[in-house]
């Protein structure tokens, strides 16, 4: 289910924002990894690696095998990429959660539609997609790419919420099981007039 990557690693022995300058200049990217009664390690991961694996892989839903100096591979989640503020490709900082097979993790995973709604198809309505992700806890295997939602049956006037859909192997936590994800699909002629 969840997308496997690799990711390489140094141990990073300087702090601050002047060395992190220095290792953004060298085409390293400042890193931090953390989690499971681990100290938070620094470290630096290769600027162009990184953009490769960003540019491939979903970045909520991939577990990389992050091997530091050479050591055994640890399992880890992106939890935050910090990013320039006019350069959006360039990396400022990441943020790595290490994570084990046997305890369940809290993550958003996309939302994605499926089929054309019976109110669009035959009666010229419109849907509103309210929600695009949803927050579920899963043991890290089972991270599912994105949750597929059947639209094919809405018709006018209908909605689907939360408690309508079911995850495999995940519990879903937010917002709630009574908030919509897919608001009414209403009529083009009658929008206006609403």
């Amino acid at each position: 289910m969840a997308q496997q990557a690799t990711l390489q690693a140094d141990t990073r022995k300087d702090a601050g924002k002047g060395a992190a300058r220095t290792h953004r200049k060298g085409g390293r990217v400042p890193a931090v990894i953390y989690g499971h009664d681990r100290a938070a390690e620094t470290l630096t991961i290769d600027s162009a690696a990184l953009s490769r694996l960003l540019s491939t892989t979903s970045v909520a839903t991939t577990i990389l095998d992050v091997t530091i100096d050479g050591r055994a591979p640890v399992k880890a989640l992106i939890r935050e990429i910090q990013r320039h503020p006019l350069r959006a490709t360039d990396i400022l900082h990441l943020d790595l959660y290490e994570v084990k097979a046997d305890e369940k993790i809290t993550v958003e995973v996309p939302i994605h539609l499926v089929g054309t709604a019976d109110g669009v198809r035959n009666h010229g309505g419109v849907m509103d997609q309210v929600m695009h992700k949803i927050e579920i806890r899963v043991f890290p295997a089972d991270i599912p790419e994105h949750v597929e939602v059947d639209v094919t049956n809405v018709a006018i006037g209908h909605s689907i919420f939360v408690r309508d859909i079911t995850v495999p192997k995940a519990d879903i936590l937010s917002p709630g099981r009574s908030a919509d994800l897919l608001r009414r699909s209403t009529a083009r002629r009658d929008r206006g007039h609403a």
